[in-house]
């Protein structure tokens, strides 16, 4: 397979009509948000360029991010995978193993230099030299900075990755950080979550692999076209929340109406992904929808930010509808009390004209 070859040149050797291209780019560019020239830029883009070799390595980690990432719909991960990019080393999917995975390392590292995607899964500890987590034979911090030296951009997976996840949870006894503590001179795009949604990890890619450069990042390195909004903002529980209704039990009758599940410890009010939007399983729904509250797995420190199920003392709500009642109240009787007082201050000036008329006429 030639190095240059297109992903628009590798579907139309494996028979996909122009018409299923045409709807694969649409699909792709309103899965990332583009606006209305976004699907011509997407197929402009896998059309003419060349496409991306992508090394991704695995360290301390559960392999959540890949089981999410091969569970993508748009685009499906075997169009990703086989077609728009050139994963050329990933132990977990690929067939290689041994000396001949080594050897695909090492040439695509020679070959590529200063092109290829470093893509990171899990992140590597560093107590007692990094003994704690070796691969291949040398420990995984080694061989990260060894790949990592080439690479064009490198993509940390996860909350593993990004922040450290559980294996940087307090103590921290294998003294595991994220790559961008071993990883200081390359452009780090941090996808977190754990897992990251499949579209939102194939999205990267593909603006990637489109644009020829990487997405928008925000202040701690996560692209904006996927990290910009708490879950909050967009939540369908969010009206509840204004209104003060909240659940207070689990399977009380206010979670069997769906109500705010604040109270319960959700974190989507301090939350930063697109769980609400994109959604998890094709659309289908996500944590907050399924009855259970966020826990904040794509922010910092999350494993460490307290109890799951204790609710955050720092968000006020507004409680609208759950005190209508006390606030009508509250209102009827502040005009109870003004109708009173004026019926009050009528009665007494009227008092005060009849002595009035009744006084004996001033002596002059």
């Amino acid at each position: 397979m030639s190095a240059t070859e297109t992903f628009y040149e590798v579907i139309r050797r494996q028979g996909v009509t122009r018409r299923s291209f045409t709807k694969f780019c649409s699909l792709t560019a309103a899965s990332m948000g583009l606006g209305a020239t976004g699907a011509s830029n997407v197929a402009h883009a896998l059309e003419t360029n060349p496409r991306v070799p992508v090394i991704w390595m695995h360290g301390l980690e559960c392999t959540c991010c890949s089981e999410s990432f091969i569970r993508s719909a748009h685009p499906l991960v075997k169009d990703v995978v086989l077609s728009m990019i050139s994963l050329d080393y990933d132990d977990t999917l690929m067939a290689a193993a041994g000396h001949q995975a080594e050897a695909i390392l090492a040439e695509t590292k020679e070959k590529y230099k200063g092109k290829y995607i470093l893509a990171v899964e899990g992140n590597p500890p560093l107590n007692e030299g990094g003994m704690f987590c070796i691969d291949g034979g040398r420990p995984f911090v080694e061989r990260l900075k060894w790949m990592a030296q080439d690479a064009a951009a490198v993509i940390a997976w996860g909350a593993c990755a990004s922040w450290g996840c559980v294996q940087a949870a307090k103590p921290n006894p294998t003294q595991a950080v994220p790559i961008d503590k071993v990883i200081t001179d390359k452009p780090i795009i941090k996808v977190p979550g754990c897992p990251p949604i499949a579209e939102v990890m194939t999205g990267v890619v593909t603006f990637i692999t489109t644009f020829g450069r990487l997405p928008e990042l925000d202040r701690q390195g996560r692209p904006q076209m996927f990290y910009s909004q708490r879950i909050h903002d967009k939540c369908y529980r969010r009206p509840h929340f204004d209104a003060g209704q909240f659940v207070e039990q689990w399977d009380d009758q206010n979670a069997r109406e769906g109500k705010c599940l604040y109270k319960m410890g959700c974190r989507g009010p301090t939350t930063y992904n697109a769980c609400s939007t994109v959604r998890w399983n094709n659309g289908v729904s996500f944590p907050i929808q399924s009855g259970h509250g966020c826990i904040g797995c794509s922010e910092d420190g999350f494993w460490d930010n307290g109890p799951f199920y204790e609710r955050l003392s720092n968000i006020h709500q507004f409680g609208v509808e759950s005190n209508a009642d006390r606030i009508g109240v509250a209102a009827a009787a502040t005009v109870g009390v003004a109708v009173a007082a004026h019926a009050a201050i009528t009665a007494l000036s009227r008092v005060a004209v009849k002595r009035d008329d009744k006084a004996p006429p001033a002596v002059k």
